[in-house]
């Protein structure tokens, strides 16, 4: 629930605030929202099946972001920016869904 309320309290902020980001992290910054996503899905799934812990989700948050965007720059710096973007979106993705799907499992018992 804390996840949920945080993330809402963050687009809330961001929407009023309406933050520059830097041209110099342009193509991290959807990478970056992607990641944070898939840690909160993950979050609420494990909320929902009572096994989360904050702890992970904390760790699992920041190093999500941080892998994601490692990833990304390591690609731009290799001159292969595009495609490990596209492949890292495809990969969370991939992740985002499934946990939506086991969520949706869980919430309707379908």
């Amino acid at each position: 629930m804390i996840a949920a309320l945080g993330l809402l309290v963050g687009v809330v902020l961001g929407l009023i605030f309406t933050p520059d980001v830097p041209a110099g992290l342009d193509p991290y910054l959807p990478i970056a929202v992607v990641a944070a996503l898939d840690a909160v899905f993950g979050a609420l799934r494990a909320y929902l099946e009572g096994i989360f812990d904050d702890k992970v989700f904390v760790v699992s948050f920041f190093s999500n972001v941080v892998i994601a965007a490692a990833i990304v720059y390591l690609g731009d710096k290799l001159g292969v920016g595009g495609q490990l973007s596209t492949g890292v979106i495809v990969v969370l993705g991939i992740r985002i869904f499934s946990n939506v799907a086991q969520i949706r499992r869980y919430v309707f018992h379908a």
